[in-house]
């Protein structure tokens, strides 16, 4: 590059922008790679030159308002206020597609300066390690590289943007995305320890779900696509085991069944497009904690939707095992978003995602009308991080029907608040699989009955829905999800 690296210089375009993030990211990780392996090797310390390189680049935009605010119906790739915004950014190469959907409406609609740069945020030394194989048997530990080169500052990895913290009069720039550098590389590494695999195969539309028999039926869905469907490349399992496009049925199943999903505590499943638009389902196991926890390292993707599919309890005598249950609204018991996200705070259903999944039921099932309506129950969902609620239903009961609940678990609320805070579009469709308060509960023998004739099919309306989603983008990521305090990334 012909300028110094830590001067800012303006991009005349999407491309170039993202061109030079790329290059400034690549220096700075690989000079820092360099310096530890030396200093493993040598145990000499990076000079002050040195660790001058060791930042994020950051991306600046600054927005010179003449006369009016561009009219724009989009939810994203819009400013409202003149000034400047800036973001730290990671892995410029991996987001380029994201980056530049973004920029591009940014720069033709507005009068915009981009600048690129070298920011004042450290990269930690843990986010250029790639396995930790690097450190193995050198007697170096954690705490002395911690002493030599930058390291984890959990206090500059927040989500104040996000809850709406962030002090928009502060006199500074102005956060230009929901998440900046540093908060994006805590969680790509947290994705891999979780999921089992590299946060790059995580496809932007992803389903959740709490049982494992969905993950069997997802691995069958996948094979047959590879073999059927040309836009689909490969299928990533846990551990990273790619199974690709031309594999044999024989050698492709025997990969499958090879692999050690429950070595991870959420292994995520991922059937690759060449388009882009691939689907990953992970199984995030049972409770409000796993929830947050995997919806809250999954936003820094900016991912489409996430769908949550899974089992819930019947609260209505009129419904039967193997129902469906469409969430239209949440009453959160779970008690793991309270102190960030209040439970008076309304989570509203999403048109296009309810539509979707309704028209996919309908569209899979095969039932329509009072038919689908028989099968197909639309109402509250009621998520407590107790699975023995039953055990006070007498203090519950009065709450509970209040609310017009109409099934329990123990997930959906979480990652439908998810959804809401960190502007991700989200869903719900469960389906019942016990009917607790009416002493309908799962007996092995039913269970395994029930298991056996409703997966399948629940998760192909998941799947139905998300290819209906695809040609919604536009008004998918609506402007239900953003407040006025909003940075213009998505």
């Amino acid at each position: 590059m012909n300028a110094r690296t830590d001067e800012f210089v303006v991009a005349r375009s999407p491309e170039e922008a993202v061109d030079r993030l790329a290059a400034l990211h690549r220096e700075a990780t690989e000079a820092l790679r360099r310096a530890l392996k030396r200093y493993i090797r040598e145990r000499a310390a990076p000079s002050a030159e040195e660790r001058a390189l060791f930042r994020y680049p950051e991306l600046r935009l600054t927005y010179h308002c003449q006369g009016e605010v561009p009219s724009t119906t989009r939810a994203y790739a819009k400013v409202q206020v003149p000034g400047t915004y800036a973001v730290t950014i990671t892995q410029p190469d991996a987001f380029r597609g994201y980056l530049l959907s973004q920029l591009r409406p940014l720069m033709a609609d507005f009068t915009v300066t981009v600048e690129v740069g070298l920011g004042q945020q450290n990269i930690p030394y843990p986010y250029v390690v790639e396995q930790g194989d690097e450190l193995a048997g050198s007697g170096v530990t954690a705490a002395e590289l911690a002493r030599v080169f930058p390291s984890t500052d959990l206090s500059a990895a927040t989500d104040s943007v996000a809850d709406g913290l962030h002090d928009w009069e502060n006199g500074g720039p102005m956060p230009l995305a929901l998440f900046d550098a540093a908060r994006v590389d805590f969680s790509l590494k947290r994705l891999q320890h979780y999921t089992g695999s590299d946060w790059r195969h995580v496809q932007p539309w992803i389903l959740l779900t709490n049982y494992h028999r969905y993950v069997d039926q997802f691995i069958r869905h996948g094979l047959t696509q590879l073999r059927d469907d040309p836009r689909f490349v490969r299928m990533v399992l846990p551990g990273n085991v790619i199974i690709e496009r031309g594999t044999s049925e024989e050698d492709a199943q025997a990969v499958a069944d090879a692999v050690v999903w429950h070595r991870y505590q959420m292994p995520a499943y991922h059937l690759v497009a060449a388009d882009g638009h691939g689907v990953t389902l992970i199984n995030i196991g049972v409770g409000p904690s796993n929830a947050k926890n995997i919806t809250d390292h999954l936003a820094v993707l900016r991912p489409h939707c996430w769908l949550m599919i899974g089992h819930c309890g019947g609260l209505r005598q009129s419904q039967t095992i193997g129902d469906y249950v469409l969430a239209h609204a949440y009453m959160r018991r779970d008690g793991i978003l309270d102190r960030v996200l209040p439970p008076h705070i309304p989570l509203p259903a999403l048109a296009e995602v309810q539509q979707a999944l309704q028209e996919a039921a309908a569209q899979v099932t095969g039932e329509r009308g009072e038919a689908l309506k028989r099968r197909l129950r639309t109402g509250t969902v009621l998520t407590y991080d107790d699975r023995n609620w039953e055990l006070r239903w007498a203090q519950e009961r009065p709450l509970i029907n209040l609310s017009r609940a109409v099934a329990v678990d123990m997930e959906s609320g979480t990652v439908a608040a998810q959804g809401y805070r960190l502007r991700v579009p989200y869903g719900t469709l469960l389906c019942v699989s016990d009917k607790p308060l009416h002493s309908e509960i799962k007996l092995p023998g039913a269970a395994g009955a029930f298991y056996e004739r409703a997966v399948a099919q629940h998760l192909h309306i998941g799947l139905a829905a998300l290819d209906l989603l695809r040609g919604q983008l536009d008004s998918l990521h609506s402007r239900k999800l953003r407040s006025f305090d909003e940075p213009p990334f998505r």
